[in-house]
């Protein structure tokens, strides 16, 4: 989806074996764009201004094709100092380098800061082009080329090959080429089976296709009509088209660089930094725990400072919170806290760059650990980032569930968390869950120590209810969520582990201890003859509740306490709080309505009433339970019988 000419309306894909990001990187002037422009005959410098003034301003992109399938995306940065927030934003794709020294020049300031920011940002593979050899001779070549090799010590390019080339004469284009394609192949790829994100780093219009958006995809698969988000800012939209090197596909994957014809979005609504992807998984975040190393030559940096932080495309100012120390000295690294001013999406294990807030120089970087950090003092302990920094994947999302507590983790949650294959990510949480190190309770995952904590809260609790209404068969699960409350923090999701507590039951909408019977002592059981006694005597007009506590010198909460036993045991029928009959009363009920029924249809108030023998005060509540049982059912002022 090039800006110069509109995409083909049909689209057909082209199925690739292996594609790969190249960046460049070095000083201004030493001939990146020309030497791009010679490799692939797309000129890497796109805008008017870079165009006129000779040098690149912006990221610029090319692609090169080989015959055994391999496509390399080649983005193309500023070297000006500058401009080095826009190198960044290119930076974060890169797979190989090609570290751009000219011939005539050498290294210069910004071949230092480039190869500084690529050594942060942990970039594997790479090589040294030595361009413009064609303007010095062979001795000239030689003595750069060792000064090149002692720059290069102790980085990622140690050893790496230098290769004279001139995009003026062709001199070693067919080298360079070839040097691109051996790095190509023994690259690692990036996450094809992860979830889909890619930042943009480019947004434009296209008469007849409106917005695009542009970058690479740093992991998984979209394709088109697939539906996405585009965070930090949560726009929904609809893929329809897509772009790879320059031609319409109908999928696209990790490695590549993509373009991504949105459906009914606003350009003005999108920015560089912005990043797609599926809905629903991912959590934009004004907090990140991390690594921080600073560079040897780097100014120190004292806790609180403002810096400006440098993620995928996206750039923000933050505040640096140290949390071992007041100052982080040149050369050491420190886990601490950015605090950031605008939202950004990252994932633990995302490579990240800062600099000095003013004067804008680069002084470090490293990797984020947690994009949702918990709040922690300063001094408290990090034995949680260290994990997340040293950890396996399998320990990480160990800690990750451990530290989530009662709120648990869903598999969605970890997916959005950290970087991985989806694949690895649900092995891994698996082995959790086989082990016993975990438990799944329908889509979210505990980890055993919080199921060890919730159980003996929950236990304590039946324990001290058990003790102090023995009558009781348990403890509603309403109101245990009511005791709770302070303790889970609102996370009712937790008594989804109740299944896995032995110790404790579930019967309907009680809890109690699974051991737990209701034992009535010899008074208790001469009590409760005497209820049965007192409420069978009076047939159809028996005692209310008050009545019976004052006739048999109760305490209520002691009668409330039998009753309810005794309904839940069978013993009686409880048709309001205040109103109980027997149970062999109420099999007598349901038999004179059997008679009333096979004679005639429908039955009044008052038929009932002489039917039992009864008066109004206990009809109308006779006929409510009967009612909401849907023994009878109401119509108007009569009632037909619904029991076959």
């Amino acid at each position: 989806m090039s800006s110069a000419s509109p995409p083909p309306a049909s689209a057909g894909g082209v199925v690739q074996k292996k594609s790969i990001i190249l960046g460049t990187a070095g000083h201004i002037d030493h001939g990146k764009s020309s030497l791009v422009k010679a490799l692939t005959g797309t000129d890497p410098d796109r805008l008017k201004e870079e165009k006129e003034r000779g040098i690149t301003i912006d990221l610029g992109f090319a692609s090169l094709s080989y015959p055994d399938g391999v496509r390399v995306g080649i983005i193309d940065v500023p070297g000006h100092e500058r401009l080095i927030k826009n190198m960044l934003a290119g930076a974060g794709g890169i797979d190989v380098l090609m570290m751009v020294i000219a011939a005539d020049e050498g290294i210069m300031p910004q071949s230092r800061e480039h190869l500084a920011i690529c050594e942060m940002l942990k970039i594997k593979s790479g090589f040294i082009a030595l361009t413009k050899a064609d303007l010095v001779d062979a001795d000239w070549i030689e003595l750069v080329s060792d000064e090149i090799r002692e720059f290069a010590k102790g980085t990622f390019l140690d050893g790496t090959e230098i290769l004279p080339v001139s995009a003026k004469s062709g001199l070693n284009l067919d080298l360079l080429k070839e040097a691109i394609h051996a790095r190509a192949l023994s690259v690692s790829p990036k996450l094809s089976k992860g979830i889909f994100r890619l930042p943009i780093d480019r947004v434009f219009t296209l008469k007849g296709f409106g917005t695009v958006v542009t970058g690479t995809a740093l992991s998984g698969t979209i394709a088109v009509d697939s539906l996405v988000e585009i965070l930090p800012s949560g726009i929904e939209s609809k893929v329809r088209g897509l772009q790879s090197h320059g031609e319409m596909v109908d999928a696209a994957s990790a490695g590549q660089r993509i373009g991504i014809n949105l459906q009914g979005v606003d350009r003005e609504l999108l920015n560089r930094g912005d990043v797609v992807v599926p809905p629903g998984r991912f959590i934009p975040t004004t907090a990140v725990d991390a690594k921080l190393e600073l560079m040897k030559d780097a100014p120190p940096v004292k806790s609180r400072s403002r810096v400006h932080f440098y993620c995928g495309t996206a750039e923000t100012v933050a505040r640096v919170i140290l949390y071992d120390r007041e100052e982080l000295a040149p050369g050491e690294s420190s886990f601490c806290q950015f605090r950031l001013e605008h939202p950004v999406v990252v994932l633990s294990g995302d490579r990240y760059i800062i600099r000095r807030f003013s004067p804008l120089e680069t002084i470090g970087g490293g990797a984020v650990l947690d994009p949702q950090p918990v709040k922690r003092k300063r001094k408290a302990g990090t034995d949680d980032l260290v994990v997340f920094e040293q950890g396996s994947l399998r320990d990480r999302i160990e800690m990750l569930i451990k530290r989530a507590g009662y709120a648990g983790r869903t598999v969605a949650h970890i997916e959005g968390w950290i970087q991985g294959n989806l694949p690895d990510l649900q092995s891994a949480i698996d082995q959790l869950v086989g082990k016993g190190i975990c438990i799944r309770a329908q889509d979210t995952i505990f980890h055993r120590d919080t199921i060890t904590a919730f159980r003996d809260h929950l236990v304590g609790q039946l324990t001290a209810f058990h003790k102090e209404n023995p009558l009781k068969p348990g403890l509603p699960k309403e109101e245990l969520k009511a005791r709770f409350r302070a303790v889970l923090k609102g996370e009712e999701k937790t008594f989804l582990l109740i299944p896995f507590i032995p110790e404790v039951t579930l019967d309907r909408d009680l809890l109690r201890l699974s051991g737990f019977r209701v034992s009535l002592s010899e008074g208790d059981e001469n009590v409760r003859g005497r209820i049965l006694a007192a409420i069978e005597k009076e047939g159809f007009l028996p005692p209310l509740r008050t009545e019976l506590a004052e006739r048999l010198l109760l305490a209520d909460k002691e009668l409330g306490d039998l009753l309810k036993l005794m309904a839940a045991e069978g013993q009686l029928v409880r048709i309001n709080d205040s109103l109980h009959i027997t149970a062999g009363l109420y099999r007598k009920m349901i038999e004179l309505l059997r008679a009333f029924y096979a004679k005639k249809p429908e039955m009044t108030v008052a038929e009932f009433r002489d039917l039992l023998a009864t008066s109004r005060k206990f009809a109308l509540p006779f006929l409510e339970y009967l009612d909401s049982h849907r023994i009878t059912l109401r119509l108007g002022d009569v009632r037909k019988f619904m029991l076959k």
